[in-house]
């Protein structure tokens, strides 16, 4: 978001959810992570209404791996989403929050043997197949258990998003998937279906996130029902469901753009209505996966400003209690966000700093050129749209304790992830004696 959707009180201070955040930093510290859940519930929604209108039959599958805690898969519960995971550990977590298992679904490229147990003895959903090694696990497993499960097939279509290349996962040359260029996809389906335990009911592909643009996604669809009627010629096979993954971007400062949920799903409706007539096929089942679209714009991070640099004629250093072990992904791949003063929201811009974090690292900035009010030691910052990929990818850097985490609704505040001590950070550590 920009600042224009912000909410001030009477004092001037940042409201998030109906609460002041000067009363969540004193009540709960900082650095702190906010989640206001009301816009989480109005982001599916979002989603949600476009599917309703265009009449498909559909899925929408939180990624949780942009923010994955007990609360946050209890929220979606709520929303009556499925969901997908991408390890053991959100695995776990999914199930200690009490999620319908048939309502998830298993990614990941590397899935080891254990994972793979543990997602058949608990009869997830879907397992995702990503290489000819899991197929070959997968098949062990299942005879061990003496079960069956539905899978899909991840696909590489050869589409390349315009976004950062760490986060570029649709184009040939990538670790996710079966190539559909040199056959890959074909002999892999061929595979499964000699495999009886495996029921094949769809396919996947994901071309990389924070994708502004729908034309992407519409190469996607009309490359996987390509695929679709090729199967059906060959080997008599119609996937039942298209999973065309996430990737929608978020408008993290004013120069970005993003693509309703609305305009995405009525071009999408469009390409499929056209292409099912064209190539004689059945409308499949639409899933797709938002996670960064889901709590990117609900999240909040909020620091305590400390120390501050002045150089002659350069752009002064104002530090934060917290920056890159909390939110890496500025220094990772340059992303972009917006802050204000939170206790400072009507006073006027006064100066441009770079807002560093605390970590030992010159990298570590959060925002290199942010326009402030004028700030002093004690003040708040609140840095926004944080909700994605931020507390998903702490770290302990520095032996830094990780923030707690707090959802705020209608007024109401709940402390969802306790802060990390110092004694959590030695916790597993051993005497060498």
């Amino acid at each position: 978001m920009t600042t224009q959707g912000l909410q001030a009180n009477e004092q001037g201070h940042l409201v998030l959810g109906g609460v002041d955040t000067t009363w969540l930093t004193r009540e709960y510290g900082t650095p702190l992570v906010v989640y206001d859940v009301t816009t989480i519930r109005r982001q599916i929604q979002e989603f949600r209404t476009a599917f309703e209108r265009s009449g498909l039959r559909y899925q929408i599958s939180y990624a949780s791996k942009a923010f994955a805690a007990i609360a946050m898969y209890q929220v979606v519960d709520e929303e009556g989403l499925h969901a997908d995971v991408v390890s053991g550990g959100e695995l776990y977590t999914a199930l200690q929050a009490g999620f319908p298992v048939r309502d998830l679904s298993f990614h990941g490229n590397n899935k080891s043997l254990a994972e793979l147990e543990m997602a058949v003895e608990n009869h997830v959903g879907v397992i995702v197949l990503d290489n000819f090694h899991e197929i070959d696990l997968l098949q062990r497993v299942l005879l061990a258990q003496q079960t069956s499960c539905d899978v899909m097939l991840r696909l590489t279509p050869g589409i390349t998003a315009h976004t950062h290349r760490y986060t570029q996962t649709g184009q040939i040359d990538s670790k996710f998937g079966f190539d559909v260029a040199s056959g890959q996809a074909t002999r892999a389906l061929q595979k499964v279906l000699a495999i009886p335990q495996m029921n094949m009911i769809g396919i996947h592909a994901h071309i990389g996130s924070q994708i502004f643009g729908v034309t992407g996604f519409e190469l996607l669809v009309r490359k996987l029902m390509a695929i679709s009627a090729q199967w059906r010629d060959q080997l008599g096979v119609i996937p039942d469901i298209l999973n065309l993954g996430g990737g929608f971007g978020i408008a993290y400062t004013a120069t970005d753009n993003p693509l309703s949920p609305a305009d995405f799903v009525q071009q999408i409706t469009s390409t499929l209505r056209e292409l099912a007539n064209q190539y004689q096929l059945p409308l499949p089942e639409v899933w797709i996966e938002p996670g960064r679209a889901i709590v990117g714009p609900a999240g909040y991070n909020l620091y305590t400003v400390g120390s501050r640099k002045d150089l002659p004629d350069l752009t002064a250093y104002l530090s934060v209690d917290g920056g890159m072990g909390d939110n890496i992904r500025p220094a990772l791949y340059q992303a972009q966000y917006s802050a204000v003063l939170a206790n400072k929201m009507n006073e006027p811009l006064h100066e441009t700093v770079h807002l560093a974090g605390k970590y030992c690292e010159s990298g570590d900035i959060l925002i290199d050129q942010l326009g402030l009010p004028r700030s002093e030691p004690g003040d708040l910052v609140a840095v926004l749209d944080t909700g994605a990929y931020g507390y998903s990818m702490a770290s302990n850097y520095n032996r830094n304790p990780r923030p707690a985490i707090v959802f705020v609704e209608e007024g109401r505040t709940k402390l969802v992830v306790r802060r990390e001590t110092y004694a959590d950070l030695v916790r597993l550590d051993r005497h060498y004696e």
